[in-house]
């Protein structure tokens, strides 16, 4: 064997020794995951190794060829060690998102669970009739609604809101006392009055079915005071279904 033969597999042999020292040093790299400006510490590691070990058994060019492969074989191991680390990183990332977006699905079931079990609350309001109804009196020729009616309505209003199949209508009615005309009109405008406070709970135009009757359907008697009491009302009727066009007596 030559003595060039000799220097060389000097080399291989602190090439192959690099390999067996990088084994045990993965860690290294695993600690920083951002390239180095400077030579790795794998990197390092393998040239003095290298040099070390090439010197030891084939002199100066064994030690040129062992530093050199040392160099290539620390940089590799170094690459590998950086891309391991990052690719645990993302794992990691793709686990926390993982993670967080089962508890948004969790969380929207929840709150659609609510809001369905609110819809069936409503909808059994409704469930063994086919209307709800209620009235607001009136005092004698006038269309101011009392403060006593004004919250009933207003839940009224949000209970209709909340339910879209729901057609509202707002009847308004008179006491027969006066002229037909002014009957009419007065009962028109007390059923525009509870409409506007409907609609401000939040019921949309197109479920308002609204009419004055004046004083077409009383059955009081001349003179039956408290029975005129009871023909002054605007009566609202929640019903499910129905037309979805507004009445109107003009």
């Amino acid at each position: 064997m030559n003595t060039l033969t000799i220097k060389l597999l000097g080399g291989v042999i602190g090439v192959a020794t690099v390999g067996v020292c990088l084994a045990g040093e993965p860690e290294l790299a695993e600690k920083s995951v951002k390239p180095p400006a400077s030579a790795s510490k794998q990197e390092n590691i393998g040239v003095a190794t290298g040099l070390a070990v090439g010197a030891a058994a084939g002199g100066p060019v064994g030690a040129l060829v062992g530093a050199a492969a040392g160099a290539w074989m620390g940089d590799r191991y170094h690459r590998l060690a950086v891309a391991r680390a990052a690719l645990a990183a993302d794992l990691e990332e793709v686990r926390t998102d993982r993670t967080r977006l089962s508890q948004n699905v969790v969380e929207l079931n929840a709150s659609l669970a609510k809001e369905q079990e609110r819809g069936e609350q409503l909808d059994l309001t409704l469930s063994h009739t086919d209307d709800v109804e209620t009235d607001v009196m009136f005092r004698t020729n006038d269309d101011s609604i009392p403060m006593s009616s004004m919250s009933p309505l207003l839940k009224l209003g949000a209970l209709a809101a909340s339910m879209p199949a729901v057609r509202v209508h707002v009847d308004g009615y008179a006491d027969p006392r006066g002229p037909k005309d002014l009957n009419d009109a007065l009962s028109r405008r007390r059923a525009d009055a509870v409409a506007a406070v409907l609609a401000s709970a939040g019921v949309p135009k197109e479920q308002l079915l609204i009419e004055g009757h004046g004083s077409e359907e009383s059955t009081c008697g001349d003179g039956d005071l408290e029975g005129y009491a009871f023909d002054r009302k605007v009566t609202v009727r929640l019903e499910r279904g129905g037309s979805q066009s507004v009445a109107s007596n003009d």
